[in-house]
């Protein structure tokens, strides 16, 4: 549909409206975009039999397929500068979805990790930077809300896939399966119909949309110029020099590399502890349904004034409770336990996953936003193609999930201590170094200017 036109006075209401509608479609593709590599792990077990394969290398499967998601993100960046969210959500979907499908003929796990991974993978990244950047571009004060609710996709369709999944090996196997959801999958390209692009009035509204105008205009012979700015802008390296997005990116490297194991291996260390096959679906469930609350409730309570400026210490509060839950795991031996278990990780991983996009977007500021993100998937994208396959050697090794658990627990929570305690220092220089620029009658920056209006 053609975005609608501005009203009489040339200014379109910011943070509502056809916002919301937005968010729903994010909700979906965001959804299927990181449930995805969590449900999948329920066929490995059948996939591994037929195929004759090793614990390592079919959790290949989920973590080249979360290193594609990261990994394209600077695509998807560039092509959603060049043509928008929408056609870029509807391509992601017809890839994943027709590519999962194409992987219910597989004989062989190459084929697996071409289609599902690699393919399906990329699929998810055009849904997911796609996604988050329309966001940021209808939101500004109740940003942090709309990204919870919008993020809260993931344990929604993780918690109704898990069981589905389970349900659909037993009546199809996991051909069948497979087949079944490459189709569900395509209903991304729903969802990126409704992402409808902002009107120009809504972009001159407000400075703090002025870095995403270019999404909004038509593509013609005259863009080339603007395209090229786009791209060399997308590589531009200088924010690495900035200390608050350093300290931001070693956390979130040292949590991604232990924060996907769990999932792909916690319904076989269920199972090992005498759980039965759909209890142990049903775990990743429960997990769900408690991340589905969380996201949206933390995004809430940190657009509140009194979180709003302390963000960064709840996201590293978050990282750390994650670590201590994935360490206390091993001493979980019954079903009820192990609901526990669920419960609190659910809670933490919905809190740093609520937060994640919104810490970024707080450090860098709207304009270097897009360079940041891309910058930050294709790094991601390194931890998340090692720990799992990492985690599925000590399961061959030790042939015991118990370690992979302390491992990832360990790495987690040193991340996140490291990021609590860099935070203090860091944010104590900044606040030296404005307390000397008001001494001097310095102005403030863009930068601050936007995280006032923020926080009122």
């Amino acid at each position: 549909m053609a975005p609608s036109p501005a009203d009489g006075l040339g200014v379109k209401p910011l943070d509502g409206g056809w916002g919301w509608v937005v968010v729903f479609g994010a909700h979906i593709s965001i959804g299927f975009a990181y449930s995805m590599p969590k449900v999948l792990p329920i066929f490995f077990k059948e996939i591994q039999e037929d195929l004759g394969t090793t614990s390592s290398e079919i959790s290949l499967i989920s973590s080249i397929m979360l290193a594609a998601i990261y990994g394209a993100g600077p695509i998807s960046s560039v092509l959603v500068n060049r043509y928008g969210s929408r056609p870029v959500v509807i391509a992601g979907g017809l890839m994943c979805g027709l590519s999962i499908m194409a992987a219910s003929f597989g004989n062989s796990i190459i084929f697996l990790y071409l289609c599902i991974s690699v393919i399906g993978g990329c699929g998810l990244s055009f849904n997911l930077n796609a996604s988050v950047t329309i966001i940021s571009k209808y939101f500004l004060v109740r940003r942090p809300l709309a990204n919870g609710l919008a993020m809260a996709g993931s344990p929604v369709f993780l918690c109704c896939l898990a069981p589905l999944n389970q349900y659909l090996q037993d009546a199809f196997g996991w051909r069948g399966s497979l087949l079944i959801i490459g189709a569900l999958v395509l209903n991304c390209c729903v969802a990126g119909s409704l992402m409808r692009p902002v009107d120009g009035a809504c972009k001159t509204s407000s400075d703090t949309l002025q870095a995403g105008a270019d999404e909004e205009q038509t593509p013609d012979a005259g863009a080339s110029p603007c395209w090229v700015k786009n791209a060399c802008s997308f590589l531009d390296l200088s924010i690495f020099r900035d200390r608050g997005f350093a300290i931001f990116l070693l956390a979130n490297v040292m949590f991604i590399f232990g924060a996907y194991s769990p999932f792909v291996f916690l319904s076989d260390y269920s199972i090992s502890r005498g759980v039965d096959d759909y209890s142990a679906a049903y775990l990743l469930s429960i997990m769900g349904f408690v991340d589905m609350i969380v996201r949206p409730s933390t995004g809430l309570i940190a657009s509140s004034k009194w979180v709003r400026p302390r963000i960064q210490y709840l996201f590293s509060f978050a990282i750390i409770l994650n670590g201590a839950c994935h360490l206390t795991c091993p001493l979980m031996t019954s079903y009820t336990l192990l609901v526990v278990y669920v419960v609190f990780f659910g809670l933490s991983f919905g809190m740093v996953f609520a937060l994640m996009f919104e810490c970024l977007m707080d450090l860098m500021g709207s304009e270097r936003f897009p360079s940041a993100v891309g910058l930050f998937t294709i790094i991601e994208c390194f931890p998340v193609l090692v720990g799992p396959p990492v985690a599925g050697f000590l399961v061959d090794i030790y042939h015991n999930y118990e370690y992979l658990f302390i491992m990832c627990g360990s790495v987690i929570l040193t991340g996140g201590v490291l990021a609590l305690l860099l935070n203090l220092c860091h944010f104590h220089a900044l606040r030296k170094k404005e307390e000397g620029k008001k001494s001097k009658g310095g102005g403030p920056s863009q930068s601050d200017a936007e995280k006032q209006a923020q926080a009122e």
